[in-house]
């Protein structure tokens, strides 16, 4: 491990939102782990975290700004994803340098959509810099996956494929496109979902050419971003009824809605000239609605 000199004492840091174009499960490990076949995609739906060099060893964490409506208490908790990337780098490099770390959360919690695992990730590379630290790839890669299955893809710099429990990350390149994006005030449970006695287990593997090939399969108006399915949704919907009315909600503007990850976020591809009109007001229930596109790369790719 070569140290490098600190660049500046301060970062600011994007950590992007992901969506689950599909998500199917394919088994399950004789550990409980569930194999699942996924292609992950990049949003402009980003979180903001701000590091600021600390040289008396100490790592700390603050809300910068509460998103609205939260109902996350004052008192932050010391071992979010944040705080163990932070002090795990930390514990294998050996620096005696700290940080503080606040966060400008926009990213909604338990929506599927990665918010924890991107904070962490954009964690891992801001502070190699703060620190001047040049970690071997491979060591970033390990505790990236200690963290949750999640964070590698974060750290792969791209949209991918993604297989196994998510250590196995393909680049692949996705059409530039926008989408719609609902999340219900209601979260989910990913531990209650994945341990559904209903869930789907056996999805047939499918390829990375089958994906592409979906251009002209049975939505041709969306590609690639009509292939296959969420198998978690339907267990998803018997346990929040808010997803529900997110789906039927996106059918009514006459658009295909999927649950990304393990929900309670909902999104619908916007094909070509499609005009949508930002407005949840015939939307039943509290939900945040944006619309989004989709990033060709992480903004930290190449740190």
């Amino acid at each position: 491990m070569n140290p490098r000199t600190p660049i500046k004492a301060i970062y600011d840091v994007p950590a992007p939102a992901k969506l689950n174009l599909f998500l199917h499960i394919t088994g399950r490990r004789p550990d409980g782990y569930h194999l699942l076949q996924s292609v992950f995609m990049l949003i402009d739906w980003c979180d903001t975290l701000h590091f600021e060099l600390r040289k008396d060893g100490k790592i700390s964490r603050s809300d910068v700004l509460k998103p609205s409506g939260s109902d996350q208490p004052d008192a932050l908790p010391t071992e979010d994803l944040c705080v163990r990337a932070a002090r795990g780098l930390q514990r294998f490099s050996g620096t005696p340098l700290g940080v503080h770390i606040s966060l400008e959360k926009r990213i909604p919690s338990q929506a599927g959509m990665g918010g924890g695992s991107s904070d962490a990730a954009s964690c891992l590379l801001a502070l190699q810099h703060l620190w001047g630290l040049d970690v071997p790839r491979a060591e970033v890669q390990a505790m990236a996956l200690s963290l949750g299955a999640d964070v590698p893809f974060f750290l792969s710099g791209g949209n991918a494929w993604v297989e196994g429990v998510g250590e196995k990350i393909t680049p692949i390149t996705l059409p530039a496109a926008n989408f719609v994006v609902a999340k219900p005030r209601a979260g989910l449970s990913t531990q209650a979902i994945f341990s559904a006695p209903e869930l789907k287990r056996d999805t047939e593997t499918a390829t990375i050419k089958g994906f592409a090939a979906d251009a002209y399969g049975e939505y041709p108006v969306h590609g690639v971003y009509g292939f296959g399915r969420n198998d978690l949704q339907p267990v998803a919907l018997d346990l929040c009824p808010e997803i529900g009315q997110s789906l039927d909600w996106l059918t009514s503007k006459n658009l295909q809605g999927r649950m990304t990850g393990s929900g309670s976020a909902v999104f619908a591809h916007l094909p070509h000239g499609t005009d949508f009109v930002m407005t949840g007001s015939d939307l039943t229930g509290d939900h945040e609605i944006r619309k989004c596109s989709n990033l060709e790369v992480h903004p930290l790719a190449g740190w």
